[in-house]
């Protein structure tokens, strides 16, 4: 019966994966071994003094969480992904999937291209960026002299979105206090991958039960002026339709196009942003996924962006001083190039002291997307696994 327990446990250590995390860095094969080679002897000598039965007595001397695998109850574990947490497709998800993949050299293998890619584009852009301020700056538009209020750092390695957001809570409070007749900006700054947009939506969550809140992104107001260049440049006949960033983009046109752009309640008492001339009436709101996104604008971003960097900045800036003096409350994502000339003394920048962990996410949200859409609805968690498990293979050969 000694045989028998030692065969029980290890199937269902095995089958179930479910056992101490000290020991969840071998392969589940040797967990079993391992946690019942450490335990086996002190066991065994305990058993021969009681009479009860081989299963009981097994169970009765061991740790509790080898004790309720021996008597078939151990409960799920958490590193296993089940359709209802798939289905969530939110930092859990992720988390699950790195602890499932956390001993795979494939998995790692497709993390270190996905976390190189994400760190070269953020050099990239900020580099973009650099250019577009310095232009700015030249042209007048932003005072090359400002200086922002300091950023407050806070390291999300092993901490859950709603931590990170309770040290920024515990900030924003405490500002509150000291100025309670107007609303607060937030800033969020960090590279890719380390939860910018995972915070906003839980600080968005939290800070809405008791007052409105605006999550502003200068993204769309980006658009907003690339439309409008597009636009122009259909209208000119030494054009020919097509876009002309050397004709469209002079400091003229820029000007021009920007007055076309207002801030305020248009419809419904809400704020959004308006676009008004060459023919066009818009509300960004109602807009910002279709004119706004269509070839012209998508394809020309880049271009006009690089133009546009000082010129955004300060309309996003009049714009979040607006709805922060009537009382709301602004979440300000993006990069502190752009960020900077937002007033507020709430500016926290989200790092990850372990930068391989962005590699590891990313790949992970890639995973669980792939997975999302390949497997039935409802199905168990073998197959959830297995699907995690081809997906993986073929991301890693198109690498």
């Amino acid at each position: 019966w000694r045989s028998e327990m030692r065969t029980r446990v290890s199937s269902l250590v095995y089958k179930n994966r479910s056992i101490p995390l000290s020991i969840l860095s071998t392969h589940y094969e040797d967990k079993a071994r391992l946690l019942l080679n450490s335990h086996y002897q002190s066991i065994t000598t305990k058993m021969s003094k009681t009479d009860s039965s081989p299963c009981t007595r097994l169970a009765s001397f061991m740790p509790a969480s080898l004790k309720k695998l021996a008597l078939g109850n151990m409960p799920a574990d958490s590193s296993r992904i089940d359709y209802a947490l798939l289905s969530q497709q939110n930092a859990a998800t992720s988390n699950a999937i790195i602890e499932s993949f956390k001993q795979s050299s494939t998995f790692a293998k497709l993390a270190k291209v996905e976390g190189d890619a994400i760190l070269q584009r953020d050099q990239e852009d900020a580099e973009k960026l650099k250019v577009g301020i310095e232009f700015a700056k030249e042209k007048g538009v932003i005072d090359p002299n400002y200086v922002p209020e300091p950023y407050v750092e806070i390291d999300v390695l092993g901490k859950t979105p709603d931590a990170v957001c309770a040290e920024i809570l515990v900030q924003v409070e405490a500002a509150k206090k000291q100025n309670s007749n107007s609303g607060t900006v937030i800033v969020l700054c960090g590279l890719s991958g380390t939860g910018k947009g995972t915070t906003v939506t839980k600080l968005r969550e939290k800070i809405g039960k008791s007052q409105e809140v605006v999550c502003w992104s200068n993204g769309n107001i980006f658009r907003s002026v690339t439309l409008l260049a597009a636009t122009w440049c259909e209208q000119q006949v030494d054009c020919d339709g097509k876009f002309n960033a050397e004709k469209a983009l002079t400091k003229e046109n820029l000007a021009s196009f920007m007055s076309m752009l207002s801030f305020g309640k248009f419809k419904d008492g809400k704020y959004d942003t308006r676009i008004q001339g060459l023919g066009l009436d818009l509300l960004v709101s109602e807009v910002q996924n279709t004119d706004l996104k269509v070839p012209k604008v998508s394809k020309n971003i880049p271009t006009v962006a690089e133009c546009t960097q000082g010129e955004v900045i300060l309309f996003a800036a009049d714009a979040i001083k607006v709805m922060s003096e009537s009382g709301t409350t602004i979440l300000l994502e993006g990069r502190e190039q752009t960020v900077n000339y937002v007033r507020t003394p709430l500016r926290f920048t989200l790092v990850l002291s372990d930068d391989t962990l962005i590699g590891r996410r990313r790949a992970a949200q890639r995973l669980m997307a792939a997975a999302l859409k390949a497997v039935p609805g409802g199905c168990n968690e073998e197959i959830i696994e297995s699907s995690l498990d081809e997906e993986l293979a073929k991301m890693v050969v198109e690498i």
